[in-house]
């Protein structure tokens, strides 16, 4: 932890997605806070904010901001008070998806183009968003991180529409990665194995995915928040330099199973 925190202190972010204190973002925020990193945190409304609003003062966040993807002039204005606080950002760490239930949980056949379209909007374009704002932001390089899911690659059941949403986001990391390497701008996708947060919750019979992966994996575990948040402060640091477009498994080697 200390040799990473000497390249990690300092840095300064934004943490979108926590809702709660299993949320995987929170499970970054407070990896990256023990390190020395200061972020700004966001909610996603006036009812998320009583939840968010305790965990952004013990984390001390200077910037605590409500941020809807969907509601213009939001992003903007989160991006505006860190220019205006910070004049410059050092990672942008990823962490929200949405779909609508009923498209959700029918077949991907069936799902509606308002489901679809909103849930590439909040998952995926959300994210080329924040990689467009944080550009300039960036001066001196930095790293860009979205959550992904084994289910962007392989057909996992009843994860659905999310999955060819996932596959989209995975792929628009990588050309992005392509496109901003030249100005020292990482972009990676981070995939962890399935954990108990409120937005897994909205998939069906998720209790069946757990035990699959627990059985199934090397480690027989499920990881947690905190190794998301350690893998993030990994590629976060100057330590992964080298790295950029990867989609990096945090699944106790699940996916390497057939």
């Amino acid at each position: 932890m200390d040799s990473i925190r000497n390249i990690i202190g300092g840095k300064k972010g934004l943490i979108v997605g926590i809702a709660n204190e299993n949320s995987i973002a929170y499970g970054c925020a407070s990896v990256l806070k023990q390190l020395g990193a200061e972020f700004a945190v966001t909610y996603l409304n006036e009812k998320a904010e009583k939840y968010v609003r305790p965990l952004a003062d013990q984390l001390e966040a200077p910037i605590v901001m409500p941020l809807d993807v969907e509601k213009p002039g939001q992003l903007q204005a989160v991006f505006d008070a860190i220019s205006q606080q910070w004049g410059k950002l050092d990672f942008v760490i990823h962490s929200i998806a949405f779909c609508p239930m009923d498209d959700l949980h029918g077949r991907v056949v069936d799902c509606s183009l308002e489901g679809f379209q909103q849930a590439m909007h909040v998952s995926c374009f959300s994210f080329v968003e924040m990689a467009r704002l944080a550009e300039p932001l960036m001066k001196d390089g930095g790293t860009l991180i979205t959550m992904s899911y084994y289910g962007a690659d392989k057909v996992v059941e009843n994860y659905n529409i999310m999955g060819p949403v996932k596959a989209a986001l995975e792929s628009v990391s990588r050309y992005m990665a392509n496109e901003l390497g030249p100005k020292g701008i990482r972009v990676h996708a981070v995939s962890p194995g399935p954990l108990r947060t409120r937005a897994a919750s909205g998939i069906a019979h998720f209790d069946a995915l757990i035990s699959d992966a627990i059985a199934r994996a090397p480690q027989n575990r499920l990881v947690d928040i905190e190794d998301v948040g350690m893998t993030c402060a990994f590629l976060i640091s100057d330590a992964a330099r080298g790295l950029t477009g990867q989609t990096v498994y945090v699944d106790g080697g699940h996916h390497i199973m057939a």
